[in-house]
C-alpha cells in the first residue's frame, strides 16, 4: 500500500546531483510531491528533503540505491508520524481587503500571519503551517478575490527521534 514518505539526503555540493537524483526517481516512476534543498547543520553539506508517495518496499530499496549509486552520504526516510514538518507561504493582499474585512483579519490572526510589508495598496504576510492549512487559507482568500500574489515553500522537516546525521557522521 502506498503512503507518504519524507526522505532526507545529506550530500556535498556536486554539479549535476539534482539531475542524478531525479533520474533515480524517474526510473522507479516515483513522482516528487515536494523537493527542498538547503544548507544544513554540517559545514559544506546540503540537505535534500524529498516527499514521495510509494510502498515501504520501494522506498527502502530507493534509499539503499541513493546511498550506493549517487554521491549521497546518508539518506533517511520517515513517515509523517516520525517527523515534525511544515511549510511557509507569503501572501500579497490588497490593504483595503484586510482593513475593511474583519473576518479575513480574524482568519489571518488565527493562522499566526505576520505582516512583513505594509503600504497603502498592498500588505504582504508570512504564514507557516501544514500544507492543508495553507491551501485552505489560499482557497478562502482566492474565493474572496483577495490574492494578488501567493507562494508556498516546499516541505521542511526534522526527525522527532535520533541525534541526526551530524552526530552519526563523527
Amino acid at each position: 500500500m502506498k503512503q507518504e514518505y519524507t526522505l532526507t539526503l545529506y550530500t556535498e555540493d556536486k554539479t549535476g546531483l539534482i539531475n542524478k537524483i531525479a533520474i533515480m526517481f524517474l526510473r522507479k516512476k516515483i513522482a516528487l510531491e515536494s523537493l527542498n534543498v538547503s544548507t544544513c547543520e554540517i559545514t559544506k553539506m546540503y540537505r535534500f528533503t524529498v516527499v514521495i508517495r510509494t510502498s515501504p518496499e520501494v522506498v527502502h530499496n530507493l534509499v539503499l540505491q541513493l546511498e550506493k549509486i549517487i554521491d549521497v552520504f546518508k539518506c533517511y526516510y520517515n513517515t509523517n508520524e516520525e517527523i515534525i514538518f511544515g511549510h511557509l507561504c507569503f501572501l500579497k493582499i490588497p490593504t483595503a481587503a484586510v482593513t475593511d474585512n474583519e473576518p479575513i483579519e480574524i482568519v489571518l490572526r488565527k493562522m499566526g500571519a505576520r505582516a512583513i510589508s505594509i503600504d497603502k495598496h498592498f500588505m504582504i504576510f508570512e504564514v507557516s503551517g501544514h500544507e492543508k492549512e495553507l491551501d485552505d487559507l489560499y482557497i478562502l482568500l482566492k474565493q474572496n478575490d483577495m490574492i494578488v500574489e501567493f507562494i508556498k515553500s516546499s516541505r521542511i522537516a526534522l526527525s522527532k527521534s535520533g541525534q541526526g546525521f551530524k552526530d552519526e557522521a563523527k
